[in-house]
């Protein structure tokens, strides 16, 4: 069987037509990307170039054939090469890395949820591999991509020792909501909360943590425990929310954590349904969610989703016993061939001493684990395993 050898023969009379649908959408929908009045065979590159708020540029792109009508559908066309292979509608995006002489250590996220995402989506004659910024395109189109869908509102909440962003659906409601707690990083992170509140949640980003909190031996008296007890009104004032002490008393033997409070802020919302409330945790969030779920007598989320996360952590406050599984541990930590640190030996063997481990048995609502098989932080999925033998009825997989 002979093969036809792709022409990149462009007429200069019909220029190709670029177009992306919607051109504006959430970061999570679907977009379809396609081109039109190309020559049949003709071999094209789509090509996607995003320039960070960190001013680092991230691209994808795919080789392409066009069909005897001329045309290249992501949705329908196979990509022969490129950042990615195979029948893949999303590809531009989900396969961005940064361009060649990037500095290294890049990561590409959201700080600004506020402004959208700004993606050039171009198409070039030929295979090309790289140099795209130095060529012209046949045709390009600017894509938005946004985090924050119209109507949501974002409020910033610094109140009782709570510091976080909350986001509000548009709609009387009432909404489900949702606790979002990032990792071991710190800061605050918008970007998951904004995207939950585009699709009817009200999620409260919460910064538990400041870069490199995690280091301090004191980090859990500063953010997950406080000595007052308080029963929260939330009410709205000037287009913000303030909360109001209904009573206060000081506890010597109760604890409430910021976590506590901010499950509080969300649970007694007038646009909250308070029976429908769970917590999101990402790694050190997850270890988090992992404890309040199970330990605290305040917290009774209707659900939970842990990501790359472990229950591995010496009983009692989460932080420290995070802090000082770091500290026991750090001479498994082993550097590859990148000069990148791999923390998973960590925790391995996963120890059988029920002290050493977030008491998961006691969890009384649906768990849900997501967790990748080539995880160099944590052992995510011998924990995971290790989770479903000490309760296998705790768990929805």
């Amino acid at each position: 069987m002979s093969q036809t050898t792709p022409s990149s023969t462009m007429s200069p009379d019909v220029p190709p037509v670029l177009s992306v649908v919607p051109s504006r959408a959430l970061v999570d929908e679907a977009f379809r990307v396609s081109v039109q009045n190309l020559p049949p065979g003709c071999a094209v590159t789509l090509h996607s170039l995003h320039r960070s708020e960190e001013e680092d540029l991230w691209e994808a792109f795919g080789h392409y054939v066009s069909d005897q009508n001329g045309s290249v559908s992501l949705a329908d066309d196979f990509s022969f090469g490129g950042t990615y292979v195979g029948k893949e509608a999303m590809g531009l995006l989900w396969s961005m890395r940064p361009v060649p002489g990037s500095r290294e250590g890049l990561r590409l996220r959201k700080m600004n949820v506020c402004t959208p995402q700004l993606v050039h989506i171009s198409v070039y004659d030929g295979h090309a591999q790289e140099g795209f910024t130095e060529r012209p395109p046949l045709a390009s189109v600017l894509s938005e991509r946004w985090f924050v869908a119209p109507g949501v509102r974002r409020v910033e909440v610094r109140e009782k020792g709570v510091r976080g962003t909350l986001f509000i659906p548009p709609g009387p409601g009432p909404f489900p909501g949702v606790l979002d707690m990032w990792g071991g990083g710190g800061g605050l992170v918008e970007y998951r909360s904004a995207l939950l509140a585009s699709h009817g949640y009200v999620s409260l980003a919460l910064q538990y943590l400041t870069s490199g909190e995690l280091a301090l031996a004191d980090v859990e008296s500063k953010f997950f425990e406080v000595c007052v007890h308080l029963n929260f009104r939330v009410k709205r004032r000037y287009g913000s929310f303030c909360l109001e002490r209904g009573s206060a008393r000081c506890l010597k033997s109760q604890r409430s954590s910021s976590a506590q409070t901010a499950f509080n802020i969300i649970r007694f919302h007038p646009l909250v349904r308070p029976d429908r409330i769970g917590i999101f945790g990402l790694c050190l969030g997850a270890i988090a969610t992992n404890h309040l779920a199970a330990e605290s007598s305040v917290i009774k989320p209707r659900c939970c989703v842990c990501v790359s996360g472990v229950h591995i952590c010496p009983r009692g406050p989460p932080l420290a016993g995070t802090t000082q599984l770091l500290l026991l541990t750090a001479h498994k930590v082993r550097v590859d061939e990148n000069n990148h640190e791999i923390w998973r030996n960590r925790i391995l063997p996963i120890t059988g001493d029920l002290a050493e481990k977030i008491d998961v048995g006691k969890i009384n609502c649906p768990m849900l684990l997501v967790n990748g098989r080539d995880d160099q932080n944590l052992s995510t999925v011998e924990a995971a395993e290790d989770e479903g033998f000490v309760d296998e009825g705790a768990f929805v997989w």
